[in-house]
C-alpha cells in the first residue's frame, strides 16, 4: 500500500451511493471485514483498501481460478487479505508482503479474527526484498496460483515480473489502481505514481509471458480502474 501522499480522487455522490447500496444488497461484507475497515481507521491508516465490491471479486476470482497459493503486494490492515484467504480451500495458503510493522500487527490481528488466520504468512520488509526471498524456496513458497498487486505504484512493473516469475503458466495476476484519476494519460498530473502504472501497463500489453485486459470503474476510490493478466 502507498505511505506517501496518494493522488487525490474525485468522488461523485452517485458513485459512492450506488457502491453502498451494491455492498449491502449483494456483497453483504461480514463483521470481520467490516471490523478491518474499522480497524484501519482507529490505527490513522490511510483509507486505501478496495471496496467491498473488489474485494468480493478477489474472492471470487481466487475460487474461479482454483487457486491455492495466493501472493498479495501490499497487506494495509488486511482487508482484500481476508477476502481471499477466504476465497481459498481450508489448506490453502497466502503469503502478503507489508512493508510496515505496524501496518502487519494490525493486519494479523484481523485474519485472525476472520478465522483464517492459519492460511495467511504476514511478511514484513520491502516486498522486493521478500519477493526476492520467495524466489529461493520456491518448492515451499511457490508457485503462485493467483497475485494481487496493490503497493507503491513506482515499482509496479517490477512487481509485475515477479508475480510472472514466481508464478506458472496460468496464474492470474490482478493489479489495482491503474486508471488513477486518468493519470495515465498525462503522468504529469501525478510524477510519482502515474509513471510506474504507465510502464505497468504497457509491460501488461508487450510482455509475450502475458494475456492482459484492464477495466475503468468508478466508486468510493474514484475514478480507477484494475488490470487483470494470465501468465502464458
Amino acid at each position: 500500500m502507498l505511505e506517501h501522499a496518494r493522488f487525490e480522487h474525485k468522488v461523485q455522490p452517485t458513485w459512492a451511493a450506488v457502491e453502498e447500496y451494491l455492498s449491502a444488497a449483494v456483497v453483504r461484507p461480514n463483521a470481520a471485514l467490516r471490523h478491518a475497515v474499522q480497524s484501519a481507521f482507529d490505527a490513522g491508516m490511510p483509507p486505501i483498501e478496495v471496496a467491498p465490491n473488489a474485494g468480493k471479486l478477489l474472492k471470487m476470482l481466487v475460487q474461479l481460478s482454483g487457486a491455492r497459493r495466493v501472493l498479495e503486494i501490499g497487506t494495509l490492515a488486511g482487508f482484500s487479505a481476508i477476502w481471499m484467504a477466504q476465497g481459498l480451500p481450508d489448506d490453502g495458503r497466502l503469503v502478503t508482503c507489508e512493508y510496515l510493522p505496524k501496518h502487519a500487527e494490525v493486519a494479523r490481528a484481523n485474519v485472525d479474527m476472520a478465522g483464517i488466520g492459519h492460511k495467511v504468512d504476514i511478511r514484513i520488509g520491502p516486498a522486493l526484498e521478500t519477493l526476492a526471498a520467495l524466489a529461493e524456496d520456491p518448492a515451499r513458497d511457490g508457485p503462485f496460483d493467483f497475485v494481487f498487486i496493490d503497493a507503491d505504484k513506482e515499482n509496479d512493473s517490477s512487481y509485475l515480473d515477479w508475480a510472472i516469475r514466481l508464478g506458472r503458466p496460468g496464474t492470474v495476476i490482478v493489479m489495482d489502481n491503474v486508471i488513477w484519476e486518468g493519470a495515465i494519460l498525462d503522468p504529469s498530473m501525478d510524477e510519482v505514481n502515474a509513471p510506474g502504472i504507465v510502464s505497468a501497463l504497457e509491460m501488461m500489453g508487450k510482455d509475450p509471458r502475458l494475456d492482459a485486459t484492464a477495466i475503468q470503474t468508478v466508486g468510493s476510490k474514484g475514478w480507477d480502474g484494475f488490470a487483470i493478466a494470465l501468465v502464458v
